[in-house]
């Protein structure tokens, strides 16, 4: 298993309240033995100007379940994940009344970088929307 101990869906929903994830609508789905998805809708917040689904919000699918997954692989009490970079490739459109799901999986878990890829795909027809990859840095936390 990658993760740093046995989580579970319930676990998450802390990660849901007072933070970019909750004002999109993203919701965690499944935790696999490497892999982390979640649902977002596409609607009003994320869409652009024109129905279709915002590549921003992509965006910010695949650094929150990207962020999670690090944060599921360290100590929590010692370590902490930094974004470093992102990448999209946002290969078709959803559309306004649609959702949107996200699959992430570990490309790289060293000791001080994770690079983590996600497959977004259109929930009614599976068809790829984006490819993503975050790269995030692990950080020691300050000694109190």
């Amino acid at each position: 298993m990658t993760w740093f101990k046995p989580y579970t869906l319930q676990d998450l929903e802390g990660f849901r309240n007072a933070n970019m994830g909750v004002h999109v609508g993203i919701e965690f789905t499944d935790i696999g033995d490497e892999s982390l998805s979640a649902s977002m809708p596409v609607d009003h917040r994320t869409v652009q100007p024109f129905g279709r689904l915002h590549g921003g919000a992509s965006c910010v699918l695949s650094e929150t379940l990207g962020s999670v997954a690090a944060w599921m692989c360290i100590d929590p009490d010692k370590q902490a994940g930094v974004g470093l970079e992102i990448n999209a490739n946002h290969i078709r459109t959803a559309w306004d009344g649609g959702v949107v799901i996200g699959k992430c999986t570990p490309m790289h878990i060293g000791r001080t970088t994770h690079v983590w890829q996600t497959e977004i795909t259109d929930a009614e027809t599976g068809k790829r929307v984006c490819i993503s990859r975050l790269t995030v840095a692990i950080i020691d936390k300050p000694k109190a």
